[in-house]
């Protein structure tokens, strides 16, 4: 199964769209399944007030896992943990036109009358799988490129 599939497949199942990123890499990241979705769990619809995407915040989770720093005197991937960073933010806005949950949906969903409009318009049923395909995508195509250097 390919990450996109499985993330597919947690998003399906009711999963927030950070836990289905990150669980799709949680292989890769060193996770067990149960670790990925327990820790992408808060970070869904924009940490519940529409900022920063969640299938963002799971890409960039799953990206700080492989090339985060944990050693504070090493500068090198402190440098690299930044630039995959920045790569996503700007390459997932390049796509979308955004990385803000609520500007990607057109809607505040930290209000009621946002979340029922998303309801209503089925945005978290058809538009936020995208949003995790797109994040997906971008993630492999960082990865990809990071390796190749």
């Amino acid at each position: 199964m390919t990450h996109k599939e499985k993330a597919l497949d947690y998003f399906s199942r009711r999963f927030h769209c950070s836990q289905a990123v990150l669980a799709a890499f949680a292989d890769e990241c060193g996770l067990e399944e149960e670790q990925a979705l327990k820790l992408g769990s808060c970070f869904g619809s924009g940490m519940r007030k529409g900022e920063v995407c969640g299938a963002v915040t799971g890409a960039l989770m799953v990206l700080g896992m492989i090339y985060g720093q944990y050693d504070s005197n090493d500068a090198k991937s402190r440098e690299l943990a930044n630039k995959v960073n920045d790569e996503m933010m700007n390459r997932f806005k390049e796509k979308n036109k955004s990385y803000l949950c609520n500007d990607l949906l057109g809607c505040d969903i930290s209000t009621q009358k946002g979340r029922q409009y998303a309801i209503d318009n089925k945005l978290f049923t058809e538009f936020c799988p995208k949003m995790v395909e797109s994040a997906i995508e971008t993630v492999e195509e960082i990865i990809r490129s990071t390796e190749q250097k």
